[in-house]
């Protein structure tokens, strides 16, 4: 079988390669290369890597041409750029998203999977959030991703695609660029450590978070492609812990204490979240998640060995 990743060079596409290949898939990757970068990718027999963009239509009906299924990843993937340029955001997201779902009904696809996110939900009440919690983005990229999660149920009922939308919450790991403003908690602290610099929390640091490994984001790309599970899937180790937590392990993992700065909460911050990933049991072990201090230490261990 054959698979087209959609934005397969970037932080989570290229774990997710690695893991298709590693499993026996034949993989065609589509990107435009924004973000993403060609040395995330490996040498591979089984991979093909085709340049150009999900908002061009025939790009990606060329590419879905012998293809089987689809791993759509291609995406804007941050809350502040979506709200300092909500067009361009929404072109990407939504029209590229559409794209793709229009490609793939007219082409052989057996199966699409794409990624969602916990943005979807908003200001989680109550807690642990599951698929049925109602949907109040506080984002544009939320709401794109939301509209996505409706035009995927759309396509399934009208033109019988089956699509798992996976509501990703915080991905953490290597190749997550920190010098982006827009780059994840997990990887500022690390080069904030790597530059002997303290380490910035905005509010008092109790704010909690369900961090998940990206190799187990991965793993869970892959198995959805093999999963008869349709609709929308919480993606997410089930534990979440204070970023005040989550400092005291990276200090473990380095084996040095971290100086902790606290500035103002950012407006629109969600305080606390917490995920049940009771439907994601269903696609895959959750037993087999990467510890929070596990993971930091692989990412710090990557960190240093790039630095060398």
């Amino acid at each position: 079988m054959t698979v087209l990743v959609t934005g397969g060079a970037g932080f989570i596409g290229s774990h997710s390669v690695e893991r298709l290949l590693e499993t026996g898939w034949n993989v065609r990757v589509l990107d435009n290369f924004s973000s993403g970068a060609r040395k995330n990718l490996p040498t591979h027999d089984a991979l093909e890597i085709v340049e150009g963009d999900i908002r061009d239509f025939d790009a990606v009906r060329l590419a879905l041409e012998g293809v089987s299924h689809v791993l759509h990843l291609a995406a804007q993937v941050f809350v502040q750029a979506s709200l300092e340029n909500p067009p361009n955001s929404c072109s990407i997201n939504v029209l590229g998203f559409v794209n793709v779902l229009q490609a793939a009904r007219t082409s052989d696809v057996q199966r699409v999977v794409y990624a969602s996110s916990a943005a979807v939900y908003g200001p989680p009440q109550p807690l642990p959030i599951d698929e049925t919690h109602a949907c109040q983005p506080m984002s544009p990229y939320g709401l794109e991703k939301s509209i996505n999660d409706q035009y995927g149920k759309l396509f399934e009922q009208e033109f019988f695609l089956p699509l798992l939308g996976l509501r990703y919450f915080n991905v953490y790991g290597p190749r997550q660029d920190p010098r982006s403003p827009y780059a994840g908690v997990i990887s500022k602290f690390i080069s904030q450590l790597k530059q002997q610099q303290s380490v910035t929390i905005f509010g008092d640091g109790t704010q909690t978070r369900d961090f998940i490994f990206v190799k187990d984001i991965a793993r869970a790309n892959v198995a959805a492609l093999q999963s008869p599970l349709t609709g929308v899937c919480n993606v997410a180790t089930g534990k979440s812990c204070s970023l005040l937590q989550m400092v005291q392990t990276l200090a473990k993992c380095t084996g040095q204490p971290l100086e902790v700065v606290h500035q103002a909460a950012r407006h629109g911050d969600i305080h606390f979240s917490s995920s049940n990933n009771d439907r994601l049991g269903q696609v895959l072990n959750t037993q087999d998640f990467t510890s929070l201090e596990r993971g930091l230490s692989l990412l710090v261990q990557e960190t240093e060995e790039s630095c060398e």
